[in-house]
């Protein structure tokens, strides 16, 4: 499907999951300091949450990578308090699922805390990132 614009994501007859694949491909294709690109990427937020709830164990994923996109969103924007809670739980519903999702998480996570000046709480992010991505043999 070619993207034209934000409401292509919106037809009806687009899965959800593509849905959400396209508003956040699609909001990344706008000026980062655009509300655009924050509207497209927490509609994403609310539909993967929607998804997630249906079927948490296939959707949940997609959940972490919506609230990762909407951490790094609102740090584009200088707005760092408000992209703790994304970048929190976005650390939480990664942490069963392991792999590279979590070491990405906890290094948006690492950077929110550093622009909140919570340095301690950066490195602590910044250590389990490292742990997260040479996990013992």
């Amino acid at each position: 499907m070619a993207r034209n614009g934000p409401d292509d994501a919106t037809r009806r007859d687009t899965s959800e999951v593509a849905a959400v694949e396209g508003l956040l491909a699609y909001a990344h294709t706008r000026w980062r300091g655009s509300r655009a690109r924050v509207r497209g990427v927490g509609e994403a937020v609310e539909r993967s949450r929607a998804l997630a709830g249906r079927d948490p164990l296939t959707h949940t994923p997609l959940l972490v990578r919506s609230l990762r996109a909407m951490a790094r969103v609102l740090l584009g924007r200088g707005r760092a308090d408000e992209a703790l809670p994304y970048a929190l739980e976005a650390v939480a519903l990664a942490r069963p699922l392991g792999g590279p999702a979590l070491v990405m998480c906890l290094a948006t996570l690492t950077e929110t805390y550093e622009e909140l000046h919570r340095y301690s709480e950066a490195a602590a992010a910044a250590r389990e990132a490292g742990a997260a991505a040479d996990p013992p043999p």
